[in-house]
């Protein structure tokens, strides 16, 4: 008789019985049977090789050889391109993009050698009539619409391509795990051995996984452990742009983050994010501000709108699009409280325009700003832009990376940026601005034209 185990399908907890709620990750229903393999596992080493210490002074060590994909903003999250026999996996919800993004690195890649596309959800007719839209016309791209590990395998000891996108992990499969495609035990026994056939030949591996309602990749978290660089694609299906963003880079840097728009011809790099999503900006009504927040290491402008109206129920309403909720209503309070705006029969709405999802305080004194802009119906200069997070006690403190937030709004054209003033007190450089620092709400909103 074989032997089975309950596996949990979020986590990999193991147990002997089938269990309602899973003492690992405390998920409901999560577990499911799997039957034990018999058979020896072809990742075991049939002789076992003894390994002696080595004095880390004494190891050698050598640059990484990079490829650059030909799109600036990768190369950008990547850290300079892929580094030759590394294993990336890229990550993203359905239609955001991530199939598009990766035909046009293999189509970039052109000259740089055999590209093999594994694909075990589309078909090579799906797959060309993509490449046709999006313009893609490369003789060394090879398709194989294949599921089997062990084929795979096989095919890229033969053909020894390049590059090797496996789309997606969750759909390959192998003979030797009696479970399901997609369950945990399969993604982690295909990783490893994608890894370990990858890596021994020195071909870079592109790995597309998908991704839970929660957002992350779906499968065992071991997963993100294995490979050497995690991206996300992140961005509202219905806008057109899209963040690429680096979780994970034992290559690079992880605060770097490239910016592209959706288009007919795929995905278009925004090499200026700032001039971009201030450019439909007209007029100058109430409630509108730019801000001034960081994605990584790159500073992008962002206009901010609020919408307050008096509410026609008992009880006011609060909507925050692209920002956190709870943050919106705790500067409401102190709003309330600090600078005695009467808000509580107020409805009020706030939206980060373009579809930007911003998760930094230093958007704090840009959100306060612009409910009373709104509420008091009077405009904020054009060329202002407002930096600052506000405490509960009504204080502004300081942000980090100032200088490059400065050399941005002066770059794009802004003449007035409002500051905390303990940053102003710390500022070197001198700057074709005209900065003002302020040390709680009620100096920031005197300082553009609310009181």
């Amino acid at each position: 008789m074989a032997k089975t185990v309950f596996v949990c399908s979020s986590c990999g907890y193991e147990s002997s019985k089938w269990l309602g709620k899973c003492p690992g990750c405390n998920e409901w229903n999560t577990f499911y049977e799997e039957k034990l393999s018999t058979k020896t596992s072809s990742s075991k080493v049939a002789e076992k090789k003894m390994s002696t210490p080595k004095a880390l002074n004494d190891v050698i060590g050598k640059d990484a050889v990079r490829t650059h994909t030909g799109i600036g903003e990768l190369d950008r999250v990547l850290g300079g391109g892929l580094v030759k026999g590394s294993l990336v996996l890229v990550g993203g919800e359905p239609g955001i993009g991530k199939s598009t993004l990766i035909l046009q690195i293999c189509d970039k890649m052109q000259g740089e050698g055999k590209v093999l596309y594994v694909s075990g959800e589309e078909s090579a007719e799906q797959i060309k009539i993509r490449a046709d839209r999006l313009k893609i016309s490369n003789e060394n791209i090879l398709f194989l619409g294949e599921t089997d590990i062990e084929v795979i395998e096989n095919h890229i000891l033969e053909l020894k391509p390049k590059l090797v996108i496996i789309d997606s992990i969750q759909t390959m499969y192998s003979d030797e795990i009696s479970s399901a495609a997609g369950t945990v035990s399969q993604v982690r026994e295909i990783t490893s051995r994608i890894m370990r056939v990858c890596k021994g030949n020195e071909i870079t591996t592109i790995i597309i996984g998908h991704v839970t309602k929660e957002g992350n990749i779906a499968g065992p978290r071991v997963l993100e452990h294995m490979v050497d660089t995690v991206l996300y694609i992140e961005g509202e299906r219905y806008f057109s742009y899209r963040i690429l963003r680096g979780v994970k880079n034992r290559f690079g840097s992880t605060n770097e983050v490239g910016m592209f728009e959706m288009q007919n011809e795929g995905m278009v790099e925004i090499t200026n994010p700032s001039s971009v999503l201030i450019s439909e900006r007209e007029g100058n009504p109430s409630g509108s501000v730019i801000v001034a927040s960081m994605e990584g290491t790159r500073p992008l402008l962002i206009e901010l709108q609020a919408l307050t109206t008096p509410t026609v129920f008992g009880l006011p309403r609060r909507t925050a699009n692209g920002i956190d909720y709870n943050r919106l209503t705790l500067l409401v309070a102190v709003l309330e409280k600090k600078a005695g705006l009467s808000l509580g029969s107020q409805d009020i709405y706030l939206n980060v325009v373009s579809g930007i999802h911003i998760n930094e305080p230093a958007v704090d004194l840009g959100m306060i700003v612009a409910v009373a802009s709104s509420f008091k119906n009077i405009s904020i200069e054009k060329n202002t832009v407002v930096i600052g997070e506000v405490g509960l006690t009504g204080e502004v403190r300081a942000v980090n990376l100032i200088d490059k937030r400065l050399k941005e709004a002066e770059k794009l054209g802004f003449k007035t940026c409002v500051i905390p003033e303990s940053n102003k007190k710390l500022l070197k450089e001198k700057y074709n601005l005209d900065i003002i620092g302020v040390r709680n709400v009620n100096e920031a909103m005197k300082a553009v034209g609310l009181k």
